[in-house]
């Protein structure tokens, strides 16, 4: 999610002697690749689709197996206050990376990501943006993903972080807008000790995809993408064609709404919008900041889930 800031480090500290007790009793075996295979990326998940064990980010989500076997973790989702959807326990190997990249995706229009370090040392950076930081353990970490980030891990043990995913809640959002407020250093910690919480109002995401993408979400995206680019001849253009895209859309939605009826006249829509912006190249606006290509952000925030036939990738940093 855009934050406006490259990182921001929330007012709690949690026990990672705890954590890392937890961590240490799940089994090897529930430890997965990387789903893109990237060397030394390993993961535990803990809130998937179903709570089946698989990388998934889509659909109703429910804690896993793993989840269950870790009450404190339970114990932090709650102090939160947030609605959760996929989350992880995330290894990066010694002298593993997270390769530089930047998320425009649909998942990340709407999801912050939360890293609390369990297990680390001083030689494991977190880059966003130009900013480098060291997370140490227990402390409660989120990051801008429409900037550009990376992870290393330059020490000789294993990093392991506990990572959340959420849309935020009323108390995490107001969290947040206090440490972006006052600062990093400007609130003391809240030490939150195990057993101080409990776990019986945890909420977990049930909608995060939608069936057709409606009208006026399309515009919202069209409009914050076009925020983002940098000035060029053909912006006015491309601007233009993608209000004509967006009223089509609006017909189309007035007419089906979510009815797959109307699915081959909303995919007809995105072909042709995507040929006209080729051909008006739409990969040469960059966007501010992180220099992707606008053809490839509308791709990814709206062309891709708009309407269903094409699988959504999400970045897993």
């Amino acid at each position: 999610m855009k934050l406006g800031a490259p990182l921001i480090k929330l007012p709690r500290r949690y026990c990672s002697a705890t954590l890392e007790k937890e961590a240490a009793a799940l089994p090897q075996s529930a430890w997965l690749p990387h789903p893109g295979r990237i060397p030394g990326n390993d993961a535990v998940p803990l809130i998937t689709p179903a709570g089946q064990v698989s990388n998934g980010f889509a659909g109703p989500m429910a804690p896993t197996d793993a989840l269950r076997q870790c009450p404190y973790i339970m114990e932090i989702l709650a102090d939160l206050g947030a609605v959760w959807g996929r989350s992880r326990l995330m290894g990066l190997a010694p002298g593993a990376i997270v390769p530089e990249h930047v998320d425009v995706g649909y998942y990340w229009r709407t999801h912050i990501r939360i890293h609390i370090p369990i297990v680390t040392n001083p030689k494991v950076a977190f880059s966003c943006d130009k900013e480098t930081v060291h997370m140490a353990p227990g402390e409660c970490w989120l990051f801008d993903s429409f900037c550009m980030h990376n992870v290393r891990n330059d020490g000789d043990a294993k990093r392991v972080h506990l990572v959340l995913d959420t849309v935020g809640g009323e108390k995490l959002w107001a969290m947040i807008a206090d440490a972006k407020r006052f600062g990093r250093d400007g609130q003391p910690p809240v030490s939150v000790a195990p057993g101080s919480v409990g776990t019986a109002a945890l909420a977990y995401e049930q909608v995060n995809l939608p069936t057709i993408m409606s009208v006026w979400e399309i515009r919202c995206h069209i409009d914050f993408l076009l925020q983002q680019c940098a000035a060029a001849p053909a912006r006015e253009a491309i601007a233009a064609r993608l209000e004509q895209f967006a009223n089509a859309w609006g017909a189309l939605w007035a007419q089906y709404g979510t009815n797959i009826t109307g699915l081959a006249a909303y995919r007809h829509l995105i072909e042709q919008v995507q040929r006209d912006l080729q051909r008006l190249e739409a990969q040469r606006i960059l966007l501010a900041g992180n220099d992707v290509p606008l053809d490839r952000a509308l791709a990814e925030l709206i062309f891709m889930i708009a309407a269903p036939g094409n699988a959504p990738v999400a970045a897993t940093a």
